[in-house]
């Protein structure tokens, strides 16, 4: 979750820190874009928090080497409506705090 209490997502067709999502991928999942270093939030390891460049040389919020994403449809804090998705040629999961996908219920 960001400091707002809004999910934060994975994907699994990123190479390393790298995102590969941009045109309607990125208009689906947005990417957490930051300038600077950026902060996490409440329960997240400082250590684990970086940023990377997009190819349009935006940075965008990375945690534990993963890219990190809104869903456009989580509109509000705490709601979870694309866990577990195909799309955009990998799998979307919801980041633990420990830096890993959330895989299980």
């Amino acid at each position: 979750m960001d400091g707002r209490g809004h999910a934060l997502y994975l994907f699994t067709h990123d190479t390393g820190s790298r995102s590969t999502c941009s045109g309607a991928c990125a208009r689906a999942w947005p990417p957490y874009l930051v300038s600077g270093r950026g902060l996490g939030a409440v329960g997240a390891r400082s250590s684990l928090i970086g940023v990377t460049r997009r190819r349009d040389g935006a940075h965008q919020l990375t945690y534990a080497g993963h890219p990190l994403y809104y869903y456009v449809g989580d509109r509000l804090p705490g709601q979870i409506l694309c866990q577990d998705v195909e799309e955009y040629g990998g799998h979307w999961w919801v980041v633990s705090p420990a830096g890993g996908a959330v895989t299980a219920g």
